[in-house]
């Protein structure tokens, strides 16, 4: 008897800001089959203790305006609606919210840094909403620190023809556990730029997704990644094609090393009937730098309309390159120096990618720190 594969187009059959219309998950579920669910500390089932602190602060643009409201207000959860039962959990769970937005035909002088501090070993949870006006342009960054049991959900929701440029950083201790949703609402003629990078935790689980409202989107999502011994790191997207002529461009890329370091990489792209024209394509590189290490890594994609610009996806999963070791060697460069140099050949593109330059600098650290092990 064959395998039988579940179209994306039903994967998210429940939609619901309730968490009983969410069973608890076993691991049997496709979309929990690679988490550890043991290590999630209870956010799956209901059992986490909420006596977490995790403080929220905001060092904003003088042209954002940033408010923090009652859960109650009718501006949450119009873009998202949660898709499983720790991101319902977290929207029904969250007792104040942080609102960010930025004016019609504003452009944002500086970034925005929105600083989430862990301080706990409770659980705890959070919500973010980001609405770019029309016409409005803007860089955010999502700095995550500390040590916390912590899940949320962030809306980004952005204006026809406004430019929204986001690095989240997840850079927990080691014992930090985090469940995150990002989704992005594109309007029309939207720019969405979206750069994760994720080294700390124990067990980190993101999930951005994006839906365009009107024609003329345009969404580009990178990642990078560095896993080591015993950590969990955990990216699932999701792009959701169901209007004409919109773009979606995804490349993760991360490194592996230690015994059970263990990343996985889930990139689903679906093109809806009505979605003619799309141009999408997704791209996951995994170097994998020591035995014991193991990435997961799955790209999926659906199209159900003959009528695309484009549409592909790739996956590659290697360890260090023999020849391009042996070739620097054979120049008199030591192998840790070589191999150095090859990782950050790696990753130097997507790091060229990140627009705000103190978190360019802080990752090419982190990644030396890593390589330094």
């Amino acid at each position: 008897m064959g395998l039988e594969t579940k179209p994306l187009s039903t994967l998210h059959e429940v939609s619901s800001y309730s968490v009983e219309d969410f069973p608890v998950p076993t691991g049997r579920e496709e979309e929990w089959r690679f988490t550890p669910l043991s290590r999630l500390k209870g956010l799956h089932n209901g059992t986490a203790a909420g006596t977490g602190a995790v403080v929220v602060d905001v060092d904003a643009a003088p042209e954002v305006t940033v408010e923090t409201v009652a859960r109650d207000d009718a501006r949450l959860g119009k873009a998202y609606v949660p898709a499983d039962r720790v991101s319902a959990q977290a929207f029904t769970s969250f007792e104040k919210a942080t609102v960010l937005t930025v004016p019609r035909m504003t452009a944002a002088s500086r970034p925005t840094v929105v600083n989430v501090r862990g301080a706990g070993a409770g659980a705890a949870y959070g919500h973010i909403l980001v609405t770019l006006e029309p016409m409005a342009e803007a860089v955010l960054v999502l700095d995550h620190r500390g040590s916390a049991v912590y899940a949320d959900n962030v809306e980004f929701v952005v204006g026809d023809g406004a430019t929204l440029k986001v690095v989240s950083l997840q850079d927990w201790d080691d014992d930090a556990v985090h469940v995150s949703h990002h989704h992005a609402s594109l309007g029309k003629d939207a720019t969405f730029r979206s750069f994760v990078v994720t080294l700390g935790g124990d067990l980190v689980r993101l999930s951005p997704s994006v839906s365009y409202t009107a024609p003329g989107g345009d969404a580009d999502l990178t990642g990078l990644y560095f896993v080591d011994a015993g950590q969990h790191l955990e990216h699932r997207l999701l792009v959701e094609h169901t209007v004409p002529n919109c773009r979606s461009n995804v490349t993760y890329k991360g490194a592996l090393q230690g015994d059970e370091a263990h990343a996985v990489w889930i990139g689903d792209v679906i093109i809806r009937a009505e979605a003619e024209g799309t141009d999408t394509y997704e791209l996951n590189r995994n170097l994998i730098l020591t035995d014991g290490a193991r990435a997961d890594s799955v790209p999926n994609l659906e199209i159900l309309t003959g009528e695309v610009a484009g549409a592909g996806h790739a996956s590659a999963s290697g360890r260090l390159d023999d020849e391009h070791l042996f070739y620097l060697q054979a120049r008199g460069i030591p192998f840790d120096e070589a191999r150095r140099l090859v990782v950050h050949g790696f990753f130097a593109q997507l790091i060229d990618r990140i627009e705000v330059p103190e978190i360019r600098e802080r990752v090419l650290s982190a990644v030396e720190a890593e390589l330094a092990r």
